[in-house]
């Protein structure tokens, strides 16, 4: 049967979110319900519920970073039982028959993936909600398993900022020997610092401002480059295999791209859009060297991905907020005034 549950919603992108209640569908013989306990705050989520984008559909119930408790599974479900800690990322189904979807990289669907909130369902045909709200619904064929032991709280950023620069690490071979470098320390960033140097590389943070140094080492950093000092860029030409940018807004990519090996590669993760300003194809042509992009991760490497900070004991560094303060904190977000993702407890929901 449905079930009603309370969320928080934006109903338009000019007022803040408020309490919304509004009804799951009836899960199907292949659904997990989930019980949320946290859900991460993204980038994306504000980006969303102001349609930064241009594409948001009201109301918009945002949250792809959820992690919680299995209530009821399907009559079909193998993979869940009820009590089992389970995850959902960014997208809840694909088409799971295209090219993309058969090598596990669902996130590339050619239909497009069903994203987990201002997204349509392929069934029904209705709009998805995210995780900010009591309870979730998906097929277990897009639900993660959590590791035993891990800290829920600090792995629901792993969903969505842990996947998307897990994801680029693993397809350019990065391990033992590798050079990499990130660009911005933020909820993307301190994940690359974290799982590259776990993966056995050596890290560089490219950074404007010095007084992130001591938090970039503590996270993984082995060096830090200041990224308007061009004596100190000049000193790491030619180094890197790849570079992770983060960065979500428009800024110049021109002064990294001699920094990369050959055949290195520059990978972005963090903007949408055009790049401005363009991209000179000098240092591309000398150095045979790519500028690359790479959308979050497909779900058999999301679960390696899980199963790897468990192992290694890695979680996101997070700042814990009850839902009735979204609203601040997306303010403070827009300030980078968080280290270094904040994460609802949804148990504050209902009040």
């Amino acid at each position: 049967m449905t079930m009603k549950v309370l969320g928080y919603a934006a109903q338009s992108a000019e007022v803040p979110l408020a309490p919304f209640e509004f009804m799951r569908r009836e899960p199907r013989p292949d659904d997990v319900v989930i019980e949320v306990m946290y859900c991460g705050v993204c980038h994306s989520d504000l980006h969303q519920a102001r349609n930064d984008w241009g594409f948001s559909q009201y109301p918009v119930v945002p949250g792809h970073e959820v992690v919680g408790r299995v209530a009821s599974v399907g009559s079909n479900v193998t993979k869940f039982k009820p009590g089992d800690y389970a995850g959902i990322g960014c997208m809840v189904d694909s088409c799971r028959t295209c090219h993309p979807c058969q090598e596990g990289l669902e996130q590339y669907c050619e239909e497009g993936n069903t994203q987990t909130y201002n997204g349509v369902d392929r069934h029904d045909h209705q709009p998805t909600y995210g995780g900010y709200s009591q309870a979730i619904v998906a097929s277990q064929d897009f639900v993660l398993k959590m590791p035993d032991g891990m800290d829920l709280k600090g792995a629901a950023p792993l969903l969505c900022a842990g996947i998307t620069t897990w994801s680029p690490l693993r397809h350019w071979n990065v391990g033992k020997g590798s050079k990499v470098a990130v660009v911005g320390l933020g909820g993307l960033g301190h994940m690359a610092l974290k799982l590259a140097n776990a993966m056995g590389a050596e890290v560089t943070l490219f950074t404007r401002s010095a007084s992130k140094e001591e938090d970039a080492r503590r996270l993984g950093a082995h060096h830090i480059v200041l990224s308007t000092d061009e004596a100190q860029m000049a000193s790491v030409a030619n180094q890197f295999d790849l570079i992770i940018d983060t960065v979500p807004y428009d800024h110049d990519i021109n002064p990294y791209m001699p920094t990369l090996t050959l055949n290195g590669t520059l990978v972005y993760v963090g903007l949408l859009g055009k790049i401005e300003p363009p991209v000179s194809t000098l240092p591309l042509i000398l150095g045979r060297r790519s500028v690359a992009g790479s959308c979050i991760g497909g779900i058999k490497e999301t679960q390696e991905m899980l199963d790897f900070c468990g192992e290694h004991g890695i979680v996101s560094d997070i700042e814990m907020i009850n839902m009735p303060d979204i609203n601040e904190a997306y303010e403070r977000m827009l300030k980078s005034d968080v280290k270094y993702r904040f994460v609802i407890d949804m148990a504050t929901l209902k009040a």
